[in-house]
């Protein structure tokens, strides 16, 4: 579409100072969309020419116009869900906890199960946390409250009592329900199968199906049930738009949540671009891929698409159950169990790559990193090397040798600024401590990963860490080590720009359709509230976005 062909643009966007991240033409300061593509980007005056009587005018007044924001990482169900759930960020102490939850439980008299996140493993300082400590709070009414990580959470007695799990039961290998000396739950719950029965009490079930169990609901929601699910759904996509989302790469999916946002997409109000994974489970088989090979198939718009496979390869450090290499720091005993064992997870790679999807696997400790490297390595022998770009989501830790083996492999680094202790909301212990100083300097290693020539992909991973993309590129940009000696992990304003746009675009294979504003790219852009490229990084988090838009149409205006 070139500037001649263009007449009456649907939206012009002026008097911006336009970062395009198209290397042909990094600046300009307007830009028009129509048909709900980039129709056009230069200077105020060429754009100008293109306005019609019909033509939305959006004046920028001097911020920066950036590319929609790609967020590579995020649970859309559960995190909108959430919303109304208490939140325990910054809530620190035995007082401030008890202060927090009775008020909460107060606001909610006729609610079954009262839900809290965001609460840090150190939220009663070195004490750790027990049923008991939950009990003198809320004695009569069942309370569970999870960890920022979303891996452990804990419940008063009268949760577990109700949920039967007080007495414990019976796991698989990498989940915990942690027992006292008296042979009963001390109220600490590690990954899904220790917390589910304990979390579906709260009428939530639905939201986390597609990360508990990767199934559907059975029986299936009724049409008030479902229409509430939707009003969940819708209530997600605006929080993204609102903070200059634009696409979605969801890291939980089944089928409903599919459907769901189809008959959003249908009432005319699927405000971001969202691409659901089928998610495999260790108690799977591999028939059970046919599912991910349909989804696939049926959904595949520039809306909503499928195509992926999420695993999870182990847990988190805060709660030993990364798998490392060489055993924790604080636990010399200890190097964390595989959800899959090594040999069971290339066999798992192989065939999903031999189906032409791609592979997202959470990967936490060094040990877990290496195994599902191996797993593409085992996929490219025999399958053939193709252009599968596969993902190690998180990538918290990995050693010397498997860092160029991510450039080799051509595996994309999916990585989250706000999760490095330290760097925005996350204590620096116990995490730190349990990592071990011999393994800092290849903890969280952005820069390094960048530096070697690896495609490194930034999101939140929503609800764990806050949504907001600014407040994710500064956490990258002020990053400090956590000694002296160790190596810078910081990136400039535009990688970390780059990392929630064109990487992000790359990591869907859109690169030729989104991540950067070019003519016949998605009509996808946010104008921020100031220039960014002229705000110290200190306070970036400042800036807001102004105006989302989404294929050409305002998907949020401030």
């Amino acid at each position: 579409m070139s500037v001649q062909t263009v007449r009456n643009a649907d939206l012009i966007v002026i008097n911006g100072r336009v970062l395009t991240m198209d290397p042909a033409q990094p600046a300009a300061e307007a830009v028009a969309i129509k048909d709900g593509l980039i129709a056009a980007v230069g200077d105020k005056t060429t754009i100008e020419a293109l306005r019609g009587p019909d033509t939305k005018v959006i004046d920028a007044r001097g911020g920066s116009v950036v590319p929609g924001f790609i967020e590579a990482h995020m649970h859309l169900f559960s995190g909108a869900a959430e919303l109304a759930h208490l939140q325990l960020s910054g809530v620190h102490g035995f007082e401030a906890l008890r202060v927090a939850v009775q008020a909460y439980a107060r606001s909610r008299p006729d609610a079954r199960m009262l839900v809290g996140q965001g609460a840090d493993y150190t939220i009663l300082g070195s004490e750790r946390v027990t049923r008991h400590h939950l009990d003198a709070i809320l004695p009569d009414r069942a309370f569970l409250m999870a960890a920022p990580d979303h891996h452990t959470y804990w419940a008063n007695t009268r949760a577990l009592e109700m949920a039967d799990v007080l007495h414990g039961r019976e796991l698989t290998p990498g989940n915990e329900i942690v027992m006292g000396a008296d042979g009963l739950a001390e109220g600490e719950l590690r990954e899904n199968e220790a917390f589910n029965p304990v979390l579906k009490l709260a009428g939530e079930g639905r939201v986390r199906l597609g990360l508990s169990t990767g199934g559907e609901p059975d029986p299936m929601p009724n049409a008030e049930e479902r229409a509430g699910d939707r009003a969940i759904m819708r209530r997600g996509l605006d929080w993204c738009a609102r903070h200059g989302i634009t696409s979605i790469q969801n890291m939980d999916g089944n089928y409903y949540q599919l459907e769901l946002l189809s008959e959003v997409e249908a009432e005319g109000d699927l405000i971001c671009r969202v691409k659901v994974p089928f998610h495999y489970k260790n108690f799977m088989t591999l028939d059970m891929l046919d599912k991910a090979t349909d989804m696939a198939n049926r959904y595949d718009s520039e809306w909503l698409s499928s195509g992926m496979v999420k695993l999870f390869y182990d847990g988190v450090l805060d709660s030993w159950t990364a798998v490392m290499i060489e055993p924790y720091a604080d636990r010399p005993d200890w190097v964390g169990e595989p959800l899959f064992s090594p040999e069971e997870f290339k066999r798992i790679a192989v065939e999903i790559d031999r189906r032409g999807l791609q592979i997202a696997v959470h990967s936490i400790g060094d040990g877990a990193t290496r195994a599902v490297l191996d797993g593409y390595e085992a996929a490219q022998k025999a399958n053939g090397k193709r252009d599968s770009r596969h993902r190690v989501e998180h990538v918290e830790l990995t050693t010397a040798t498997d860092i160029q083996r991510f450039v080799d492999l051509g595996a994309i680094a999916s990585m989250q600024p706000p999760h490095p202790p330290g760097a925005m909301t996350f204590p620096l212990e116990p995490t730190v401590s349990r990592i071990g100083r011999a393994r800092w300097p290849y903890a969280y290693p952005t820069r390094t990963l960048i530096e070697a020539g690896a495609h490194v992909v930034f999101a939140s991973d929503w609800p764990v860490a806050p949504i907001d993309p600014i407040a994710g590129m500064q956490a990258a940009m002020l990053r400090k080590p956590w000694a002296e000696d160790m190596p810078d992990q910081s990136v400039s304003l535009h990688q970390a720009l780059a990392g929630y746009t064109v990487e992000g675009a790359y990591a869907e294979f859109m690169e030729d359709r989104k991540g950067r504003l070019k003519p016949g790219f998605f009509g996808d852009l946010v104008v921020l509230s100031a220039d960014i490229e002229a705000t110290d990084a200190a306070v970036l988090h400042e800036v807001r976005p102004v105006t989302t838009v989404c294929g050409g149409r305002v998907t949020y205006q401030a």
